[in-house]
């Protein structure tokens, strides 16, 4: 499950997978993921329910092992998740009763987001919602160092088409140099380099309890 593009207003992950219980755990582990690069962690929660239900209902409606996409977009306000399947047939939000299991995911979509809906597609259908995802300090602090460190890597984020592991770890490797080259440019300008990092610290401890 790959796949990842940035554009100038809003960030789009695109998800294939396959609909089998296995997978829904990876899907969600992918979500968590994603958000927490885009700088959004307090949305994880509430999005691994909405695409825990998704892609639950598609393995029972639609059939267990078919190829199914999850996309995530996010604008800086909403988060909208789309599902979207091959089977055309379009899902009713029925009335149920406390001993109902079926319906129950369609309902706890329309308790949790702010907006949903489906759509047909050229192949199938969709079912999408919009949860409320507005962006705080930290998240524009994320957004500015994942810039700064595929830069650094001489990476352009428009250009930019998937999402790995190894994306991951390039950016990680790139971190350890960009810090090592700042330390190096603090101490060639006479500055403590143990003092500035005294000083991100008590800057990054402050900002996350003001946030919590």
């Amino acid at each position: 499950m790959s796949g990842n593009t940035t554009g100038e207003y809003r960030h789009r992950s695109v998800l294939p997978f396959e609909a089998a219980p296995a997978e829904v755990r990876l899907l969600r582990r992918s979500v968590a993921a994603q958000l927490g690069q885009w700088g959004v962690p307090h949305s994880v929660a509430e999005t691994e329910l909405v695409v825990t239900e998704l892609a639950t209902n598609v393995i029972k409606h639609v059939g267990e092992g078919v190829s199914a996409t999850l996309i995530l977009e996010w604008d800086r306000e909403r988060l909208r998740v789309e599902m979207h399947d091959k089977n055309p047939s379009m899902p009713a939000l029925p009335e149920t009763s406390c001993e109902d299991e079926c319906g129950r995911g369609l309902h706890l979509l329309s308790a949790l987001a702010a907006d949903w809906g489906t759509v047909l597609t050229a192949v199938g259908k969709s079912v999408w919602c919009e949860i409320a995802a507005p962006a705080g300090r930290a998240c524009h602090r994320v957004e500015r160092a994942v810039h700064t460190l595929r830069s650094y890597q001489g990476v352009n984020d428009a250009t930019l088409s998937t999402h790995t592991r190894r994306d991951e770890v390039a950016l990680k490797e790139s971190a350890v140099e960009l810090i090592t080259d700042l330390l190096h440019w603090t101490t060639v300008n006479g500055h403590d380099p143990d003092d500035i990092l005294d000083q991100a610290q008590m800057h990054f401890e402050a900002e996350t309890e003001a946030a919590a």
